[in-house]
């Protein structure tokens, strides 16, 4: 198994709805903001390279949105998905499967690509996976996220025969050995049935924590989005993995934090706090 960091692209949000209730005077030492009270993102994909599989973990924010839409977003830097693939040698027909955590639109938007009028999936070869009850969350949305889900970005998907059903636990929230070949959480605080992918690599236990834990400054248990739909489950799911993975010396593999790639956590008198921050290469080297 190889593993590759995919930087799709950078964008802007503002601070206060990244931390909810905590205090910008807080808040502002990790994740500082802009005269416009917005604070820098990454959207981070993960690629694993296995047998004859090539695995997409998310996929930004994509390019098919109006300028006005993306204007909301202050979009920044050079990266992109089709240029991040290129670097590590691959294409978007490369890819096998395309797994999602969730649809919102900064973590599926580059799912599908917008060819002449009509809305196509971006990955022709590809199997896309979600679960269903995310996916009825996702077609039938609350008025709370109803902006976040855009049926441009998955619809298409479904249409084209290439949409594929994750099962969900059985019991608990941990299923072992999904259809990809690795382990996943399921978390229902941010919004119901997000999918958060743990693998085992070189030695090593990562989870890819997408919106449970956005940003190393969201490590603090009560450091919860305002975009959250039920904030106090969150704290508990939080809580539950960030245990776990302070004792069990877990690898977290950041979606939004502009700035670092990984880090892990640590147990202390004042609850799971963050330990040390890194990039990719600096625990996985090059290859």
């Amino acid at each position: 198994m190889k593993l590759y960091p995919i930087e799709t692209g950078n964008f802007k949000l503002d601070g206060g709805a990244m931390f909810g209730i905590i205090p910008k005077s807080l808040w502002q030492k990790s994740n500082p903001a802009d005269s416009n009270n917005k604070i820098e993102l990454a959207m981070r994909a993960l690629l694993i390279e296995e047998d004859k599989r090539l695995i997409l973990i998310d996929c930004g924010i994509g390019s098919k949105q109006t300028e006005k839409f993306f204007s909301y977003y202050d979009l920044y830097g050079t990266n992109n998905l089709e240029s991040s693939l290129a670097k590590n040698g691959f294409s978007k027909e490369d890819i096998t499967d395309v797994f999602l955590t969730h649809l919102h639109f900064d973590h599926c938007g580059g799912a599908v690509d917008l060819l002449g009028e009509n809305f196509v999936p971006a990955f022709k070869n590809a199997r896309y996976w979600s679960n269903a009850e995310h996916w009825k969350w996702a077609t039938q949305p609350n008025a709370r996220e109803k902006a976040s889900f855009l049926p441009e970005n998955f619809l298409p998907i479904e249409n084209s025969g290439q949409l594929n059903f994750i099962d969900l636990p059985t019991s608990g929230n941990f299923l072992k050995d999904s259809p990809l070949g690795f382990d996943l959480f399921f978390v229902d605080g941010h919004t119901d049935k997000q999918m958060l992918p743990v693998l085992n690599y070189k030695g090593k236990k990562l989870m890819y924590v997408a919106d449970l834990v956005p940003t190393s400054g969201h490590v603090p248990l009560v450091y919860v989005m305002g975009y959250d739909t039920r904030p106090l489950l969150t704290l508990d799911e939080k809580q539950a993995f960030l245990e776990k993975a302070a004792n069990e010396g877990y690898l977290l593999f950041f979606e939004h934090d502009a700035n670092y790639e990984l880090a892990t956590v640590k147990n202390t008198e004042k609850g799971v706090r963050l330990d040390e921050t890194y990039s990719f290469t600096e625990v996985f080297g090059n290859s």
